[in-house]
């Protein structure tokens, strides 16, 4: 509540990375949100996340390249990404010293939003990861392959179809992988608590947890 938690994870992150062979401080994040089911406690902060078809509150979270939490922000799950995104890298430029990349999704796309507002504010670069583009009817795939067949342009429409099933997008998987991570502790399968505050302070409860299993493991 009063930050504790963040400045153990902090602690803990830095040693880790150290046993990892890592600068302690990153140089490098990945940015993404989740939204959760809240329950019937009440409390702040709490609305409706169009998008993912979801009533409570949402995850924002800064990761480094091995996906532990370097930030965390609970917010109502109705704020869009590229405006949390704002609330979450607060005063992130004096605590990350050398952090100078990051990448996210599509939904911080937008001019003076999300990855633009990051650039502009603290002169970080920031790389979009998309989703893979739909796939076109292979009706029409095809009947746009017979057209340059009349032009003398053979075209094998298959090719032209996106990749099938599960697809890894590069970076964002290590953030989704983190969410996995914090979803395991039963605490965290919902959002059961009154002030956003606790939430975020769970986030990096259960983070520590995870930092010194693997510690103690690397012994």
């Amino acid at each position: 509540m009063d930050g504790t938690w963040e400045r153990i994870n902090r602690a803990i992150r830095e040693r880790l990375r150290v046993r990892l062979k890592r600068d302690p401080q990153p140089s490098a994040g990945v940015v993404d949100s989740q939204s959760v089911k809240s329950t019937a406690v009440g409390g702040e902060e709490r609305g409706y996340d169009g998008g993912k078809k979801v009533k409570g509150r949402k995850r924002h979270v800064l990761v480094d390249t091995e996906g532990i939490v370097l930030k965390a922000k609970v917010h109502s799950a109705k704020v869009m990404d590229y405006e949390g995104i704002k609330v979450l890298l607060d005063r992130a430029k004096g605590l990350f010293p050398r952090l100078a990349h990051l990448w996210m999704d599509g939904g911080y796309a937008g001019e003076d939003k999300g990855a633009d507002w990051v650039q502009k504010a603290f002169g970080w670069s920031v790389e979009i990861v998309n989703q893979p583009r739909k796939p076109a009817p292979e009706e029409v795939l095809m009947a746009w392959a017979r057209e340059w067949a009349k032009e003398g342009v053979k075209v094998d429409w298959q090719k032209l179809m996106p990749p099938q099933g599960f697809v890894v997008l590069p970076r964002r998987w290590v953030v989704e992988r983190t969410f996995s991570w914090i979803d395991q502790n039963r605490r965290m399968s919902k959002d059961y608590e009154r002030l956003t505050a606790t939430s975020q302070a769970f986030i990096y409860v259960a983070m520590s947890r995870l930092m010194v299993k693997r510690l103690a493991r690397a012994r």
